[in-house]
């Protein structure tokens, strides 16, 4: 059974800085032919879940552009565990963050690139950790 578990989250003023942390267990995060995806996303009460930013199992990594300079995705595959770093969050900025994962099924360079750009839901979600920005 796969899960991922959140931590890192809470209040940071406005130009700080923020790490977040997901560490899945009975997933993969790389695998010998298959991609593999793992990113974060993040929704407001009454609005729809947003892509933030994922990384594949290549390490190449794609972002928003409402956070693309400020955030910065990393990954340690060995321990299945993925870091967002925020740096100079801003006040919309603040939402439930969310860790997610998903495996391509297939070697597919473009298939993490696709469920960001594409908003497409991830086969694994974590419980969601909250970031609040004033």
């Amino acid at each position: 059974q796969v899960q991922l578990v959140e931590s890192g989250g809470g209040s940071v003023q406005a130009g700080g800085s923020l790490r977040l942390s997901c560490t899945a267990s009975g997933y993969a995060s790389v695998g010998v032919y298959n991609t593999h995806c793992m990113g974060w996303f993040r929704q407001v009460p009454g609005k729809g879940r947003e892509g933030v930013v994922n990384i594949d199992s290549d390490g190449r990594a794609d972002y928003a552009e409402s956070v693309k300079g400020r955030f910065t995705i990393s990954q340690d595959t060995a321990s299945n565990t993925v870091y967002l770093q925020m740096n100079g969050p801003k006040v919309e900025d603040s939402a439930m963050y969310y860790c997610a994962a998903d495996d391509a099924g297939s070697n597919d360079s473009d298939y993490c690139s696709r469920i960001l750009l594409l908003n497409y839901h991830y086969d694994y979600t974590g419980q969601g950790t909250q970031v609040t920005v004033s």
